[in-house]
């Protein structure tokens, strides 16, 4: 994390084309990193990060689903505009987390 950047919530979950991971909100950005998890033992590591989407970058936040729900968001990214839908516990509060901290940036 870089200087001044605070994490505001952090998940274990899945995204429907990267699979599972942890997904991690600052105030400043968006991340989710791989990770690798072990059955004999019960652990868990941190892979590689695969996606690391500034907040300023967020042009929409929603939340879908009956059953399954997901928290979903659409960015710009270096493949042009990509929609990401993560499979958290509590997708209206992590909606509306992600959604604050895009209004804070934005009033600074």
């Amino acid at each position: 994390m870089e200087k001044g950047e605070n994490r505001i919530k952090q998940e274990d979950c899945s995204e429907d084309n990267l699979g599972a991971g942890i997904l991690t909100l600052t105030n400043k950005r968006l991340a989710f990193d791989k990770t690798n998890a072990r059955i004999m033992d019960f652990s868990k590591h941190f892979g590689e990060t695969v996606m690391d989407i500034q907040l300023d970058d967020i042009i929409k936040v929603w939340k879908e689903g009956l059953l399954m729900k997901k928290v979903c968001f659409t960015a710009k990214t270096k493949e042009g505009e990509q929609t990401f839908k993560f499979g958290v516990f509590n997708t209206k509060g992590w909606t509306k987390s992600i959604q604050r901290q895009i209004d804070e940036n934005k009033n600074q």
